[in-house]
């Protein structure tokens, strides 16, 4: 009986175990950072025409070093890009060749303005359209990669109906293989007349603590998560809120992706925990087993 309840157990708290450390890796390493990537490349493309914007208005068009501006926001938009498609299953082609389109526009529209004006003019337009036309421009289309990509994070890191299963069943289990102990340690006492066995009581230990320790370890991981996927939702709405301006919109986002990296690298004490726990597990399987055997041993085959 105790072999077979600590192994149940003990599977059942490493998937369970298990489930919220990858969860919480996934988030910190690929989720996250592709949330705020879509967020920064989206405001940085945004940006670069409202650089572009003001070179025309305060016609400075054509002035030695005026278009570092737009031309750098222009990069970081590239740039996010392209280290957004190794984190994430979505297509980021299209708006990748948008994007290349959309900078040709502007530096044609930039360099012909003071000589050709109507030729500057129609291709500045046509940046303006590629960047927000409804549905198919690059500021639309980020826009849902961005929700997708928000409620995939939500997806990953949620503990879903199975995952509380499974913690039912392991603290469950757990708790029928702590009786069972009991059980066999008076029986060793009061029947059998022997003292208490020390591998049973290590054993027994041991349990409580795997039925207390990782379990607090995944609600407190899981409500670490809950946060940050709370100031992902935040982040999300402040890129798409250029109200106030996209330079106020960029500093915002910027500040609550620290704020999330924070959240995130605070988690990194739970990896431990759950080494711990895939030990104490193999622990708690061979404990009984060997207390038991040398009693054995010791009281039945070493005397026939």
């Amino acid at each position: 009986m105790l072999l077979l309840l600590t192994a149940v157990a003990s599977a059942a708290l490493f998937v369970s175990s298990r489930q919220v450390q990858s969860g919480a890796e996934a988030l910190a390493s690929r989720e996250a950072p592709a949330v705020q990537g879509l967020a920064a490349s989206r405001l940085a493309a945004l940006r670069a025409h409202e650089e572009v914007d003001e070179l025309v208005e305060r016609k400075l068009v054509g002035v030695a070093g005026s278009g570092e501006a737009y031309r750098s926001q222009l990069s970081a938009a590239d740039q996010g890009l392209s280290r957004i498609a190794d984190r994430t299953d979505q297509d980021l082609g299209t708006v990748k060749g948008l994007l290349a389109t959309y900078s040709d526009s502007l530096a044609l529209g930039t360099s012909l303005h003071r000589d050709q004006p109507l030729m500057g003019e129609q291709k500045l337009g046509e940046a303006h359209s590629l960047l927000t036309r409804e549905k198919v421009g690059i500021a639309p289309r980020l826009q849902d990669l961005q929700r997708a990509q928000l409620e995939h994070a939500e997806t990953t890191t949620a503990m879903g109906r199975w995952q509380r299963a499974g913690w039912w069943v392991t603290e469950l289990v757990l708790l029928a293989a702590a009786s069972t102990l009991l059980s066999a340690l008076f029986v060793l006492r009061d029947r059998c007349g022997r003292d208490w066995n020390p591998y049973l009581l290590a054993a027994l230990l041991l349990i409580a603590l795997l039925a207390v320790v990782p379990l607090m370890t995944a609600y407190s991981v899981q409500d670490g998560l809950d946060g940050a996927l709370a100031d992902l939702r935040h982040l999300t709405e402040t890129s798409w809120q250029s109200a106030a301006g996209t330079e106020k919109a960029q500093q915002d986002v910027t500040k609550l992706s620290e704020e999330v990296r924070r959240e995130l690298a605070g988690g990194t004490w739970t990896e431990p925990v759950y080494r711990g726990a895939l030990v104490g597990s193999l622990l708690a399987v061979v404990l009984p087993a060997l207390g038991l055997g040398l009693r054995l041993d010791h009281d039945y085959w070493r005397r026939r």
